[in-house]
C-alpha cells in the first residue's frame, strides 16, 4: 500500500485519473484531519492533518471509484513526517475490465499456491537427513538407480568443454511407476583461458518440450581445470520423454555444453 508522508497543518493534494464518487472517502481511524475535501470535478482530494498530528502517526485513507470499472477502490496511509510532507501525489489507477482482474487474480493465486508447495518441500527437505545418510534414507522409502552415460551420450565438437564422466540417476517413490526426480552428474574439464561458470542447465525432451534444471555447485571450473557439477528436476517434470538433450550454459559468454541421447535408468520400485 502506498505510503505519503504528510506533516501537521500542512496541506496534500492527490490528483486521481479517474473521478472518485461523492460521498465514497474513508479516514481511519477518523478525527486525526483539521480539514479534507473532494474537489468538485471528482479528480482530486485535499487533506490537512491536524496541528498535534505525530511523526510516524498513520491514517489510512480508502477512496472509491465512480465508474465501476476496476480496480473500484484505492487505499494509502497517510504517514505523520516533521518536516517531509509531500504537497501533492498523482494517483494512476489504470481501470481494467472485470475478467482481466480475475486472471491477475487467479495468476496471483496460483503463484502463491507454488510458493506455498515450494516451502512445504523444502521444510521436508531441511527434516531429512543429507549426505550419505540421504542416500540411504532415499532408499529405504523406494529406489534410487544410477547408470553411466559417458559412452552413450552424444558431444558435438562445439562444446566448450571436455566431458570427462557422465552418469545419469533416478528415485522412484515406494509403490510408483514414474520416477519423482532426475539428475545428471557431470565430470568436466575446461581447456580454456578463462574460467568457466555454470549459470543455468535445461533438458529437451523427445517431444521437443524444455524444462529448466535446478543446478550446483555455482563455483567456477578453472582455466585448464576440471570440476563437476550436478544438475536435476523434481515432480511431474521429471517424467520426461527420453532421449533427452542437455544444455549447459555460462553466467556470461558464449561458451555452451550441449549433450545429445541423456536418459535415465528406471527404477522398479517394489510395492509395499
Amino acid at each position: 500500500m502506498l505510503e505519503v508522508c504528510t506533516s501537521a497543518d500542512e496541506p496534500t493534494a492527490f490528483v486521481f485519473d479517474s473521478r472518485v464518487a461523492g460521498g465514497a472517502v474513508q479516514f481511519q481511524p477518523v478525527g486525526r484531519l483539521a480539514h479534507w475535501a473532494l474537489g468538485e470535478d471528482g479528480l482530486s482530494l485535499y487533506v490537512i492533518p491536524r496541528g498535534d498530528y505525530l511523526p510516524g502517526e498513520r491514517v489510512k485513507v480508502t477512496v472509491r471509484f465512480a465508474d465501476g470499472a476496476a480496480p473500484a477502490s484505492a487505499s494509502f496511509w497517510l504517514v505523520g513526517h516533521a518536516a517531509k510532507g509531500t504537497r501533492r501525489v498523482y494517483v494512476f489507477r489504470q481501470p481494467r475490465p472485470p475478467d482481466v482482474c480475475e486472471k491477475e487474480r487467479d495468476e496471483a493465486q496460483a503463484e502463491a499456491r507454488q510458493c506455498q508447495e515450494d516451502k512445504a518441500r523444502l521444510l521436508a527437505e531441511r527434516q531429512e537427513p543429507g549426505g550419505l545418510m540421504g542416500l540411504a534414507w532415499l532408499e529405504g522409502a523406494g529406489v534410487v538407480a544410477s547408470t553411466s552415460i559417458r559412452q552413450s551420450v552424444t558431444k558435438p565438437p562445439a562444446n566448450a568443454l571436455r566431458l570427462v564422466e557422465a552418469r545419469s540417476y533416478s528415485y522412484t517413490p515406494t509403490g510408483e511407476t514414474h520416477p519423482a526426480s532426475v539428475a545428471v552428474r557431470l565430470g568436466l574439464s575446461n581447456p580454456g583461458a578463462e574460467p568457466w561458470t555454470l549459470a543455468g542447465a535445461a533438458l529437451v525432451d523427445s517431444a521437443g518440450e524444455q524444462v529448466e534444471l535446478a543446478h550446483w555447485p555455482l563455483a567456477p571450473i578453472p582455466a585448464n581445470g576440471a570440476g563437476a557439477v550436478v544438475v536435476g528436476i523434481e515432480g511431474e517434470r521429471a517424467q520426461l520423454g527420453c532421449p533427452c538433450t542437455l544444455k549447459l550454459w555460462e553466467a556470461t559468454g558464449p561458451r555452451t555444453v550441449t549433450l545429445e541421447y541423456v536418459t535415465f535408468p528406471e527404477g522398479k520400485a517394489k510395492g509395499p
